[in-house]
């Protein structure tokens, strides 16, 4: 989908509750061009990229670029890198972040303000805006007003913070960029009121903000659970969790800036020879799972090869048919 006179959005469906609508994969440049984000490592990101770029593109991803290390952005690196060529370009943080998951060569770190030179005269701007998490970035092509957030702002939906107070200067610094027309998300629909859905931002944290405050002012310690199930009575049970770093992400701030009284936990203690049986079995789990997938990898290319030619299979001779 066209987006920008450079830039072009690969929208791959998406059913996790987490990515509402799709995950996108952003196109920018022509001839040898740039990606933003490389998608989930499974199938039909890697079978939507090469369908799109057989079918409408005529350039080359000479460029792969992330907006920050959660899995599915990052999850097609070492595909970019060893099926297409491209060099690999990640926020100064991401790199000890990713252990396993960058291509051995080809990776490039980028830093605040950095500009990526592409063909017909694309400057792309890197942005370091943490909060979501502590490497986000996003990139901004000004003279187009295109901004690419990755997360920090989606589509159709909030999104989960790791620090706040991070977080909401990020918005803030979002929010004064110069010629903003559209934002292209990590996940959902582009967003063709950037400056207003920014400022419906930093309003719903301020919201937020005061609603554990009240929550709060009922009397008595409460865990952030608890304060959760007040704030999102009828949420979606798969989505608790989330909603509960959202709560923890305010109490951290409201605990930095000295409004709250704080009662340490007692987190559970696990020998270390339960935690080497759980390691095990996560490792063994991973291996299945991984095993499973080149499984079902192989048995989709078998089905579709066995939908191109005759059923040989189950013929010696097949049956002919001819008029009387």
């Amino acid at each position: 989908m066209r987006v920008s006179p450079s830039v072009r959005a690969v929208q791959v469906p998406d059913e996790n509750p987490m990515h509402p609508d799709y995950t996108s994969i952003y196109l920018v440049g022509e001839g040898q061009v740039l990606t933003i984000d490389a998608g989930e490592a499974m199938d039909r990101y890697q079978w939507m990229l090469r369908g799109y770029l057989a079918a409408v593109e005529k350039a080359e991803i000479a460029l792969s670029s992330i907006t920050h290390h959660h899995p599915d952005h990052i999850g097609n690196l070492k595909w970019m890198r060893e099926e297409l060529g491209a060099q690999v370009l990640v926020p100064k943080e991401a790199p000890k972040l990713l252990k396993g998951k960058l291509p051995r060569s080809g990776v490039e770190t980028l830093s605040d303000g950095q500009v990526i030179e592409l063909d017909g005269g694309v400057r792309v701007q890197v942005l370091v805006t943490p909060g979501h998490s502590v490497d986000s970035v996003c990139y901004y092509i000004e003279n187009e007003g295109v901004l690419f957030t990755g997360d920090t702002l989606l589509g159709s939906s909030t999104t989960t913070v790791w620090d706040l107070g991070e977080y909401r200067r990020t918005l803030k610094r979002l929010l004064e960029l110069p010629n903003l027309k559209v934002i292209c998300p990590g996940h959902g629909p582009l967003v063709h009121d950037p400056r207003e859905r920014l400022q419906s931002y930093i309003e719903h944290r301020d919201l937020r903000e005061r609603q554990i405050l009240e929550v709060l002012k009922e009397g008595g310690p409460m865990t952030s659970w608890d304060i959760m199930l007040k704030l999102y009575p009828d949420i979606n049970p798969r989505l608790r969790r989330a909603a509960d770093n959202n709560v923890r992400s305010h109490l951290k701030q409201l605990e930095a800036e000295g409004r709250l009284t704080v009662y340490p936990g007692k987190p559970r203690k696990i020998s270390a020879a339960r935690k080497r049986r759980q390691e095990e079995h996560a490792r063994q789990r991973d291996l299945i799972i991984r095993k499973a997938k080149r499984l079902e990898a192989e048995k989709r290319r078998a089905e579709i090869r066995a939908s191109e030619n005759p059923p040989s299979e189950e013929w010696i001779e097949p049956p002919r048919y001819e008029l009387k």
